[in-house]
């Protein structure tokens, strides 16, 4: 297997002083209902274990308790219009660029807990994490994992929204939000390197931007020695996450029919839920798949999905080679890196990169499901998987860990409040 060095360019290093150890009170802003999202409870956890005191801010279409106390922080939720029908306090509750209800309660929560900073995760709240920052005057660090006008352009160009969704999950829109905040934020979070010119291209100064990647911690590795078991069992794939069209699941799929009208054995599960879920349970039905060449488990909890890839030899990243998965990356692909496996990733430029720098597995050119064949039966070899997954391990106790991660989070909320402070 070839490996090659990145072409990718790297964000301009920013280091910080050493920080004074004051507890920090951090306001975090979530646009869906709590529980649950897996890179939110780790930030929130991260930060409570680290003394800091974490209260976030939340959607509550459900008619949950205003506020409740879990281990990694209190939830402040949204709270229902008492004279509002169910649908329209739902409505009145959307994330949506400009919601006022969004503006108030970020403010009110940050004022009454004494907030020291706003985090706010991904674009939808941004507008109103800045405002609200700017009622109180304390800075707002904005998370933005995602490309969120790219995602959404990428499920238009799938054929994927709803009429409605031309005023509510307008990609045109959301590049503007993106192009008003960004000069505006006092330091923004990506997840990847790869992120960082367009969004300086945006506005954002260099200076204002750090990486804190979707890591597992190291600790996760020691759960999962890897050694070869039946050298002439099947290998096992697994894909994880959202079943929609822009993962490439479908592609998946076609790969998968191709291998079993080859006679390849194997056996692929699929973790996750999404709108186009009984689409692709469907088109396995059509490709002539049986149960073990695609079992659809649908939603199971994150620590049950991440306990069965103990069980499996080879995960799998189809994602659109679009600019969304350019300029992000996903959480997947540590967790099979931290889990042993052996990973085959379409050819968006972050995932790609750091499997051919990695050595972790195998890329396939997007959207040829013949090469994505062709990758899955060179890992049938178990003595390659074997050394695949061995050299994921690495790479996340070297350099892919969330214990790396950490530090550059703590040290960014330290570094904008110890600068607001200042002024």
């Amino acid at each position: 297997m070839r490996m090659r060095t990145s072409t990718a360019r790297p964000l301009k290093s920013v280091s910080y002083e050493a920080a004074p150890s004051r507890a920090l009170t951090v306001c975090m802003v979530w646009d869906a209902e709590y529980p649950w999202d897996v890179r939110v409870e780790k930030m929130a956890r991260t930060l409570t274990e680290a003394g800091h005191a974490v209260h976030l801010v939340a959607r509550n279409r459900r008619g949950d308790p205003i506020t409740e106390r879990l281990p990694e922080g209190t939830v402040h939720r949204l709270e229902p219009l008492r004279w509002a029908s169910r649908s329209l306090n739902a409505a009145s509750m959307f994330p949506a660029f400009f919601n006022p209800r969004w503006i108030r309660a970020i403010a009110r929560t940050a004022r009454q807990v004494r907030a020291d900073v706003i985090l706010s995760r991904d674009l939808p709240l941004a507008i109103p994490a800045v405002l609200a920052g700017r009622r109180v005057g304390i800075p707002v660090v904005l998370d933005l994992a995602e490309n969120y006008p790219a995602m959404l352009r990428s499920r238009w160009e799938a054929g994927r929204m709803r009429p409605l969704d031309v005023l509510i999950r307008n990609p045109a829109l959301a590049r503007l939000v993106e192009r008003w905040v960004l000069p505006r934020a006092d330091h923004v979070l990506t997840v990847v390197e790869e992120a960082g010119p367009r969004l300086v291209t945006s506005g954002l100064a260099p200076d204002r931007l750090t990486v804190v990647s979707n890591t597992p911690p190291v600790a996760r590795i020691a759960r999962a020695s890897r050694f070869i078991r039946d050298p002439y069992r099947p290998p096992h794939l697994v894909y994880l996450g959202l079943m929609e069209e822009p993962r490439g699941v479908r592609i998946l799929l076609d790969a998968a029919g191709r291998l079993a009208r080859r006679g390849v054995p194997y056996r692929l599960t699929l973790f996750g839920e999404g709108r186009e879920f009984a689409d692709f349970r469907a088109h396995a039905h059509a490709l002539g798949l049986s149960r073990e060449q695609a079992d659809f488990r649908g939603h199971v909890p994150n620590s049950e999905a991440l306990a069965a890839l103990a069980e499996a030899d080879v995960g799998i990243i189809p994602h659109y080679a679009d600019e969304s998965w350019h300029t992000t990356v996903p959480n997947k692909l540590f967790d099979y890196m931290a889990a042993g496996l052996a990973v085959v990733t379409s050819d968006a430029r972050p995932a790609a990169r750091i499997v051919r720098d990695t050595g972790a597995g195998l890329v396939y050119r997007h959207p040829d499901a013949a090469d994505l064949e062709r990758a899955i039966a060179e890992l049938v070899d178990p003595e390659l998987r074997l050394a695949c997954g061995q050299r994921g391990q690495v790479a996340v106790r070297e350099t892919y860990n969330w214990e790396r991660d950490t530090t550059r989070l703590l040290n960014v909320l330290r570094s904008v409040n110890r600068a607001s402070r200042s002024r």
